[in-house]
């Protein structure tokens, strides 16, 4: 099936947009139609044998509308379609607001032809004596009628456009909102013209009760009214609907037009698109980075806010990402482009957003099956009316009046609005904070969510494993380290990275490997020296050797209850030794997993890690559910399981490993993806590393479908007070009687209110959270077990390798300090204040940010004034040190 895009012209409300789909879905060969009101898009999903692009434009065009396709291959056109789209936009308020003032211009004296006798008698309002003479008085019947009716031509003319297409659609079999107001102004001024003729028959034949009759009930005034309210309405919501698609303007227009590219040793100033991948290309400061790349020369500070909502600048320096849209602070750097044209990540996040905005969410459908049918059911009421009350015995004006009443305010703008401007300020507002939905199901689904499934590594983990403990059973730990490290080297899993880390920091030579094999989910096997060696879990081990008796045992089973992994190395006799690798989780983590919970959402840890391990890390971060042992395969039947219970299931992961459960899960968010965004299986992509911008994704799919549905009562509850209060049903009770001209008002009010509800999305905030006093930084999460304990059970001694230099951690803090700052607002503050102090030598420290203090343990004493300072040049203020 091949998707494409459709820009379709001459859609005004919900019920076109369900005639479009509606002609479309019926077409041999057609998959999936999405009719888009708010941004005037199709999506379709088609068989291309049977069906073809030609076939479905006439298929649109026969149903009244006008279509071509949107999607150009090329990335210069399509960086000019997206500013054509921006100025037609603007073309369209310019034109509305000329229709407008037209309207206005002649709407003014056109009400006080006809209304400023009646506004003298009644209010006091001065008429020009001439005006008395000319038009007022049964004998100046014609002038008066006549003069309306030449006031009424320009606004008529203006406004033409709801006549041509009303009436088209009429023809088509396909009434819209137009039709409504077609049919409306049109009975107005045809009855206004009929009067005329009879006021003309009147005068000529001496019946001046004929002419008084007639003169009274002139409709020419509220054909006027009905015309300008209407195109007032529609000015001030096409003001608010372009507001809705600000974030997508924004990210366009920080995307560079240029690019300098260094080519035979010359700097050379080229469009971006034609920047192709290997080219070495120049980021002056204050410059964006035009494509994604690696730096190769140079370093400097970046702001990523664009792309990630972070407003630190992030230090970049070789080697490191450089992401498109990104703006140089202050360095000069050079960098190769890895990601050109469409594939940049700018151009991922504007295509995502895009999409997601065009898209439909299940809840759409039932406006757009009421408003299929809505406009038809309008004109038959308006009908009815008429006849029902011309049957009472009404006037025959008073019927007209009724039947126009209802037809003007009954027009579906509403309906047609109420979903899709909150998804794009929703789908907005959540690419301004790094957070990518693919499509408003997703959306829409994400607020029934009652289950959150973790992966751990990478997502609950920092996914960056260190050594902490090495416990040689035979030889030294350095041998131990070599052959870890030797075995090692051919395997792709982060924890064989942990290890050849820490070889090479230590200086370890490796050893020749053979025969390298690796066995699913349990470890490696590979031959050195012409014996055979295995890496792995407790399982691999058991296995493939005799001698694994209780020491062992216990020492994995410690390791596994502090948190860490641990890593048995065997030979085809013995179990040589065990090494501990520990994943620290992210500072949020503790952080997301509460806000879930507070949410009512049922958390639970996916992990590969044996039961210990992931018991370890439940009782630090108070997870309620942990599945522990799965194989990468076995994810996505854990998430079935889930669904077949009964649950909503939310699969947070990688993106990459865990793609079948993000497929499965009811919503697949990929987390911390960076550039990388795995967007085919997840529903939606997390551009930072970070849980809690899970917790958001999920708080702002609440808010959008509150929105939705709020919407979609008032639209409701408006057509079913104001329907009947214009068919007269209160008339012979209470005497409400609607006129078409509140009525047009009313209308246009309805969509404004609709359109300003959504936008209030606008004003959403992130969960930006932070972790509460008593909670967990990563060096919480070091054990305080006597790494001797291991030596005694292991027979051997076991060294715990310290996080940064890998040195031994013997020493006991003897000094401690509390200092209370000053100035400390955010997670962000006190990321800084942390840097600098645990840049003071032999410094642990640990920061509360509620409290407003910081804890600074240290062999050696520190003294006050490099306290101060280091709080100083931090850019805070030290208020006080108490000595424990």
């Amino acid at each position: 099936m091949r998707e494409e895009k459709f820009d379709i012209t001459g859609m005004t409300c919900s019920a076109c947009s369900a005639r479009v789909e509606k002609a479309t879905a019926k077409l041999d060969g057609m998959g999936s139609v999405s009719v888009n009101l708010l941004t005037n898009s199709m999506k379709v999903s088609y068989d291309e044998e049977k069906l073809s692009m030609d076939d479905i434009v006439e298929a649109v065009e026969k149903a009244g509308y006008g279509a071509s396709a949107a999607q150009l291959s090329d990335e210069r056109q399509q960086t000019e379609a997206k500013g054509q789209h921006k100025n037609a936009a603007l073309e369209e308020v310019r034109n509305m607001k000329k229709r407008l003032i037209v309207s206005i211009v002649f709407l003014v004296p056109l009400m006080y032809l006809s209304m400023g006798h009646m506004m003298q008698m009644d209010f006091g309002m001065p008429v020009p004596s001439f005006m008395e003479k000319v038009f007022y008085g049964d004998e100046n019947a014609v002038s008066m009628v006549f003069g309306q009716f030449l006031l009424l031509l320009p606004i008529l003319y203006a406004n033409r456009k709801y006549f041509i297409v009303g009436f088209k659609s009429l023809f088509h079999g396909g009434p819209n909102m137009d039709t409504l107001i077609a049919i409306g102004s049109a009975a107005a001024t045809i009855y206004g013209c009929f009067a005329l003729f009879r006021i003309g028959f009147g005068l000529g034949h001496g019946d001046m009760h004929l002419v008084h009759q007639y003169s009274m009930d002139i409709y020419f005034e509220s054909a006027g009214t009905i015309l300008t309210l209407i195109t007032l309405g529609k000015f001030l919501e096409t003001k608010s609907k372009g507001k809705t698609s600000e974030a997508i303007e924004k990210l366009m227009d920080l995307s560079p037009k240029t690019a300098i590219v260094e080519r035979d040793g010359e700097e050379t100033v080229i469009p971006v698109e034609q920047v192709m991948s290997g080219d070495i290309l120049i980021i002056k400061p204050g410059a964006a980075i035009p494509v994604d790349g690696i730096i190769t020369e140079g370093s400097s500070s970046v702001d990523e806010s664009v792309i990630t909502g972070e407003s630190i600048p992030v230090e970049k320096s070789v080697g490191d990402k450089a992401v498109s849209a990104t703006i140089n602070k202050s360095g000069f750097f050079k960098m190769r482009a890895s990601k050109v044209g469409e594939d940049t990540t700018i151009n991922q996040i504007i295509r995502l957003v895009d999409e997601a905005s065009s898209s439909k969410a299940p809840i759409a459908k039932l406006a757009d099956k009421i408003a299929g049918v809505f406009v038809p059911v309008v004109i038959g009421i308006a009908v009815l009316a008429a006849i029902v009350w011309l049957i009472a015995g009404a006037t025959f004006e008073f019927a007209l009046s009724t039947g126009i009443a209802v037809l003007v305010i009954s027009c579906p703008c509403a309906l047609g609005l109420a979903t899709p401007v909150a998804i794009m300020v929703g789908t907005g507002k959540g690419a301004e904070n790094g957070i990518l939905i693919k499509s408003g199901e997703a959306l829409e689904i994400a607020h029934r969510v009652d289950t959150v499934v973790m992966d751990k590594t990478g997502t609950i983990t920092e996914g960056n494993p260190k050594v902490t403990d090495i416990a040689a059973f035979s030889g030294s730990e350095d041998e131990l380290l070599q052959l870890a490290a030797s075995l090692e080297k051919s395997s792709e899993h982060p924890l064989a990275e942990a290890i050849l880390r820490q070889a090479e920091e230590n200086g370890v030579s490796l050893l020749p490997t053979e025969e390298f094999e690796a066995i699913h989910g349990k470890g490696i096997k590979a031959v050195i020296g012409g014996t055979v060696f295995y890496a792995g879990n407790d399982k691999l081990i058991k296995s493939q050797i005799a001698s694994y008796d209780e020491r062992i045992q216990e020492t994995a089973a410690q390791l596994s209850d502090q948190g860490k992994t641990p890593l048995i190395f065997a030979d085809e006799k013995k179990v040589i030794g065990i090494i501990a690798v520990s994943d620290m989780e992210k500072a949020t983590s503790r952080r997301a997993i509460e806000l879930f919970r507070q949410m009512k959402i049922n958390v639970v840890m996916l992990t590969g890690d044996n039961e210990r391990v992931a018991r370890a890390i439940q009782k630090r971060l108070d997870i309620p559910q942990i599945i522990a042992g799965v194989l990468p395969d076995d994810k996505e039947k854990h998430i079935k399981s889930l669904q077949d219970q009964g649950h909503t299931v939310a699969m947070i992961g990688d993106g990459i490993n865990d793609a079948p459960a993000l497929a499965r899960a009811d919503v697949g968010i990929a987390i911390g993806a960076g550039t990388e965004v795995a967007i085919e299986s997840a529903d939606a992509v997390l551009i930072k590393n970070d849980l809690l911008d899970a917790v958001t994704a999920i708080k702002l799919s609440k808010s959008v479908i509150r929105n939705i549905k709020q919407n979609l009562f008032w639209a409701f509850f408006y057509n079913c007070i104001g329907i009947p209060l214009a068919a007269g049903v209160f008339y012979n009770a209470l005497g409400w009687q609607l006129s078409p001209m509140f009525g047009a008002a009313a209308m246009s009010l309805s969509s404004i209110c609709v359109v300003s509800n959504a936008l209030r999305l606008k004003f959403f905030k992130p969960e930006h959270g932070g972790l509460d006093p008593g909670g967990r930084t990563h060096d919480d999460n070091d054990d305080t077990d006597a790494p001797e304990n291991l030596a005694e059970n292991a027979g051997s001694e076991a060294k715990t390798i310290e996080k940064d230099n890998g040195k031994e951690m013997e020493k006991m803090a003897k000094y401690e300090a509390e200092l209370k700052i000053e100035g400390m607002m955010c997670e962000h503050c006190k990321a800084h204040v942390t840097k600098a102090l645990e840049a003071l030598e032999g410094a642990e420290v640990s920061v509360d940010l509620d409290g407003g203090k910081a804890t600074v343990k240290s062999e050696a004493e520190i003294e006050d004034a490099v306290f101060e300072t280091a709080i100083q040049d931090a850019g805070y203020e030290l208020k006080g040190i108490e000595r424990k």
